[in-house]
């Protein structure tokens, strides 16, 4: 594909996206339309194609992405402050049994076509049947009292657990909760906890408590369940008298186990994969979203496993997704997904469309539903075969939604709860954070990965230059060598990982 200074995403769009900046008075020809710009279009943002009247929808994606507010003259630049979203609290939908035949024959076709050339990586083999892609010691503190205590050990261990080819480092996942929390929010806590502690990616668990918090050592092995005792390892601070010794021998027997850890050559069809946006720009729905598209249409073509989340980003494409629901169980699981967070909205006095950001707009995007039909295009047009809750683990292959709000760490985090090996992560302003898991950041516009090489992983642009294929195939040949550990990601060079814990309710 040549570079084009300017594109229509859909044949019944209305506007077109400026792919580089154009100046007033610039002269365009898309399909059988000609003409002359208005005012000048900065890069990802909207121009339109047509005369668009107060109260008329503006396409894109082929969707409204909202009305005009007034009228609109061919050639004008589009955005929020000449139209508004069309979105509500309360929405109607449906399934239709055609459109969801239509894109599961579409699976079906490209799953003929993986079914013989599913892609191999290096990766460890667990007792449970799970891989992990990493071999790397956590530290879960159950309260966030023990974390400074946690961080001396992980300064301690990095300066003397010897460098190896079976271990990928230690980590500690601080947080300022465990104590003081009561209903949802305690329980979100010893959730996303309990995932980490369970996630394949760790070698050895430590798991470090005071001994007085809500969040008890006895009810947080209980809500874990059977574990590998020598795997996990527990730690009551205060029942010892000196915790930094006491962890620092169950570290090194942790150590010791790991020592027998090899990677063994596995289907990539045995990946996890999350798909995340943030900061988000005009070219994300249209380079980085929609290769990351490919690639999970890829991977659940293959039988692997990918995760959509980032509920409030669906607002306004939600139809899209239903239509693509296995069953009817999983379309009425949509549903509830998408009004249970309105009602979340609504229940704290908030409309549901506040969403896009100032840097989203600054980037060219307008209303809620034009950031949602770019967000969603990270989910290809993959057939989702199930819907989860927050803290809940993926246990079907194929295309899972999961609840959880936008806002990045969050829903990193969340992402890895569910048992996400690997996130890709794209983004047209940029971002340095990384969840526990290799966060791979993918750049909707070149000059974005240009200046920022050492956050960016890979240049998503490169869609509107090459040929699609050679882009998702180099595509997955890094997500093969990060996974396989040949390579680190980004966030693992710079040492960025970290957690954040959705929190909704009162603190004691």
């Amino acid at each position: 594909m040549s570079s084009v200074p300017y594109l229509r995403v859909h044949p019944s769009d209305t506007v077109a996206v400026a792919v580089s900046a154009l100046a007033s008075g610039t002269h365009v020809t898309i399909d059988d339309l000609s003409i002359t710009l208005a005012e000048p279009i900065a890069q990802g943002h909207k121009f339109s194609l047509k005369a668009i009247r107060a109260g008329e929808p503006v396409i894109k994606y082929g969707a409204p992405i909202g009305e005009a507010k007034s009228d609109i003259a061919i050639g004008m630049h589009v955005h929020d402050t000449n139209i508004r979203t069309l979105l509500e609290e309360e929405g109607t939908y449906h399934r239709d049994e055609e459109v969801v035949r239509h894109y599961t024959e579409k699976a079906e076709a490209l799953r003929a076509q993986w079914h013989k050339k599913i892609p191999t990586i290096q990766a460890y083999k667990r007792d449970d049947g799970k891989i992990g892609i990493r071999n790397e010691i956590w530290i879960v503190p159950t309260v966030g009292c023990v974390n400074r205590t946690a961080e001396l050990l992980i300064r301690w261990a990095d300066q003397t657990l010897p460098k190896s080819s079976f271990f990928d480092g230690i980590h500690v996942w601080t947080h300022p909760w465990g104590c003081s929390q009561l209903g949802s929010d305690h329980e979100n806590t010893r959730t996303i906890l309990a995932d980490l502690v369970h996630h394949p990616n760790a070698g050895g668990v430590l798991v470090l408590s005071l001994g007085c918090e809500n969040n008890t050592p006895e009810s947080f092995k209980a809500l874990l369940g059977p574990v590998d005792e020598k795997r996990v390892k527990f730690l009551t601070t205060q029942m010892v008298d000196d915790e930094l010794e006491a962890a620092k021998a169950m570290i090194g027997e942790l150590y010791e186990t790991m020592k027998a850890d090899r990677r063994e050559a596995v289907g990539m069809d045995n990946l996890i994969v999350g798909f995340k946006c943030g900061g988000s720009d005009g070219m994300s729905g249209i380079t980085a979203n929609p290769l990351v598209g490919h690639f999970c249409d890829a991977l659940t073509a293959m039988g692997g496993s990918a995760i959509l989340t980032e509920v409030p980003e669906m607002f306004g494409a939600e139809q899209l997704l239903m239509n693509r629901t296995v069953s009817e169980e999983v379309f009425k699981k949509t549903v509830a997904l998408i009004n249970d967070f309105k009602h979340y909205f609504t229940a704290h006095d908030q409309v549901v469309y506040e969403n896009p950001s100032p840097g989203n707009k600054e980037g060219g995007i307008s209303t809620l539903e034009d950031k949602s039909l770019g967000c969603i295009q990270k989910g290809g047009e993959a057939i989702i075969t199930d819907v989860i809750a927050y803290g809940e683990r993926v246990t079907k292959r194929g295309l899972t939604l999961l609840s959880g709000p936008g806002n990045d760490i969050v829903s990193t985090t969340a992402l890895t709860a569910s048992g996400a090996h690997i996130i890709l992560f794209t983004t047209g302003r940029g971002t340095p954070l990384g969840a526990p898991v290799p966060t791979i950041k993918i750049a909707s516009n070149t000059p974005l990965a240009e200046k920022k090489a050492n956050w960016i992983d890979f240049d998503g642009a490169r869609l509107l230059r090459e040929e699609g294929d050679a882009v998702l195939n180099d595509l997955i040949d890094l997500i093969k060598a990060i996974a396989s550990g040949e390579k680190r990601a980004q966030n693992e060079i710079n040492g960025y990982a970290e957690i954040s814990i959705f929190k909704d309710g009162v603190i004691l």
